[in-house]
């Protein structure tokens, strides 16, 4: 028998009270209070959201947590559990895009951008961060840390408490642009901020609306298999892809590839005009064929129907794999094994470039399927993956 790990979800009591005691080895005194934003996995829709289309994730129970205390000094303090001193002790005002930078520009971004409308002198804080969500496994872990911040900034910085889910949506994924250098569409953001308990959350990236869209699978679960390959967004890759589907769409005279239908892409204007752009008419293929994919399975969730659930899946794995590129060994080996053992489908879910696939199996099935990728992975002499259940949670908020 193979072992699996298990990554539990967080309990909230536990978390608060080990940040509640750091915060006060490290800053003094107790912090403001604890808030939380979740990591996501999105179920179906991927690299559909900078070209403004449709995705469908949902809020994972493993969430990163922020104690924050308000300051009137301007001044920033930045530090994690999982890390140790200081990630960043300066004004707010010193903090320039990169600088600081690895993951404390994710929320070092958000205070700047913050600093803007409410004035730098407001938003000084001092943040200890617990982050919950696997790093580097796909499930935004990076969203999950500047949204904590955000949700805490807006309820302790005088002059931030208007601001709607929308602009605090934005403001994330302008701090993860311009200031850690990821380039990312805003799925990530949108989700970990307006999630809904219990549902997954339909996003269409033309307009920013969402529409939860309920769990009716109840006998099914979303198993998640993090490969722990390496992954990262600001490797180059993602740009690259980005801006391929730009150039595509320059090319074609239009203001995203969400203008195109299925029918489009065999068109021969359109084949003709892709030819100056390397790659672009295989990915221009994926994301129109993957907004198709995503309201296909929205509409077969509202049918109960698992087996077409699963099918558009397994078809949205081989459109990442063959059209846009995305994919990586540990990846299409978790995906067969996954469906060799019984998974109604599976696909890989994130950026891709390692990170984690996702696979809807049987509840009464799981164990069996967690037995056959470990095994497989072990077989090819790979990391051992580590396994986590998808199920629909809040979204970012204040614990305590």
């Amino acid at each position: 028998m193979t072992d699996q790990t298990w990554v539990a979800p967080p309990d909230d009591a536990e978390v608060v009270a080990g940040l509640g005691r750091s915060f006060a080895d490290l800053f003094g005194g107790k912090p403001d209070g604890v808030w939380a934003a979740p990591g996501r996995v999105n179920l179906i829709g991927e690299h559909t959201d900078y070209n403004g289309g449709w995705c469908l994730p949902l809020a994972l129970a493993h969430r990163t947590y922020a104690a924050v205390r308000h300051r009137g000094d301007g001044h920033l303090r930045v530090a994690s559990r999982q890390m140790s001193g200081l990630g960043y002790d300066g004004p707010v005002p010193g903090v320039r895009p990169r600088d600081p930078g690895g993951w404390v520009a994710y929320l070092a971004g958000v205070v700047a951008i913050l600093a803007e409308r409410a004035g730098p002198d407001r938003c000084g804080v001092d943040v200890l961060v617990d982050g919950r969500v696997p790093l580097g496994a796909g499930l935004s872990s990076s969203a999950a840390l500047s949204c904590s911040v955000a949700v805490a900034l807006r309820d302790v910085v005088p002059g931030l408490a208007d601001l709607g889910d929308a602009e605090l949506v934005d403001v994330c994924v302008r701090a993860e642009n311009a200031y850690a250098g990821a380039a990312t569409g805003g799925m990530d953001q949108t989700v970990s901020v307006r999630a809904v308990d219990e549902h997954l959350l339909l996003l269409d990236a033309r307009d920013g609306t969402v529409t939860p869209v309920a769990w009716t699978l109840p006998e099914h679960e979303v198993l998640v298999v993090d490969t722990r390959a390496s992954h990262s967004l600001a490797d180059g890759q993602y740009a690259a892809r980005r801006a391929t589907c730009e150039a595509a769409a320059a090319a074609l005279g239009l203001s995203s590839l969400r203008e195109l239908g299925p029918g489009n892409v065999q068109d021969p204007e359109v084949v003709a005009r892709l030819v100056g752009v390397p790659h672009g008419r295989e990915r221009v293929r994926h994301v129109v064929t993957e907004n198709e994919r995503v309201l296909d399975l929205v509409a077969a969730l509202r049918e109960r129907d698992a087996r077409a659930v699963g099918a558009l899946m397994t078809a949205s794995h081989l459109s990442l794999r063959d059209d846009y590129e995305v994919s990586c060994h540990e990846l299409d080996l978790a995906v067969d094994a996954a469906l060799g053992a019984g998974a109604v489908g599976a696909r890989m879910t994130g950026g891709g470039f390692g990170g984690s696939a996702i696979a809807l199996v049987r509840r009464d099935s799981v164990d069996r399927v967690a037995v056959a990728v470990a095994s497989a992975f072990a077989e090819a002499g790979l990391t051992a993956p580590h396994f986590l259940s998808a199920v629909p949670s809040r979204p970012a908020g204040r614990v305590r």
